[in-house]
């Protein structure tokens, strides 16, 4: 089993103890997240070869990532998937907000758009990233998780071109709906 994290100064294979992450979560008037190694709010925790899957083909593996994007303004986006290559299902699970918000977006600094009804205070994030790490990719219990296909159509959106700006927008329906229909990627179709 291999546990790698891509978290502001960690790119490695192996985990820092929890206690080394935490102030990233409960001291965010810091901005520690935002503030990180080049600019980047997104990052994540993977275990790859879960179950006694090490070593077997990817395919074949039961894999975990938590991905994490963190934004002064609306807390953190957490992202639990799951591969279990045995069953062949995967697993989305999204940390459940204000889903008042599930039509609003946030340009995250790499130009994603991230419903805003799926971000949760940084304080109530960090338990629930706590235990992903104790619990070796468990789905954590402490916070309330919306399953990916119980979200309403056209929750993840992509914009088209995206001109990069200072800071993250808030985006709605009728901005999206607004601009040029592009690829996801930031290419124009024509």
């Amino acid at each position: 089993m291999k546990r790698t994290i891509y978290f502001n100064k960690w790119r490695r294979v192996a985990w820092p103890p929890p206690s080394e992450m935490e102030p990233y979560f409960l001291s965010p008037s810091e901005n520690l997240w935002s503030s990180a190694v080049g600019g980047n709010d997104e990052w994540g925790l993977e275990i790859t070869g879960l179950n006694g899957t090490d070593g077997k083909p990817e395919v074949d593996q039961v894999n975990v990532h938590l991905t994490m994007v963190g934004t002064p303004d609306f807390g953190v986006f957490l992202h639990y998937s799951k591969w279990d290559g045995r069953i062949r299902q995967p697993l989305d699970c999204y940390s459940k907000g204000d889903m008042s918000r599930i039509k609003e977006w946030l340009r995250t600094l790499q130009g994603d758009l991230r419903p805003i009804g799926l971000f949760i205070p940084y304080a109530q994030a960090w338990p629930a990233v706590k235990e992903f790490m104790e619990r070796d990719g468990e789905l954590p219990t402490s916070i309330e998780w919306i399953d990916g296909k119980d979200l309403p159509p056209n929750t993840f959106r992509f914009p088209g071109f995206f001109k990069p700006g200072p800071e993250p927008r808030v985006l709605r329906d009728e901005d999206i709906n607004e601009q040029p229909a592009g690829d996801g990627f930031g290419f124009l179709r024509r």
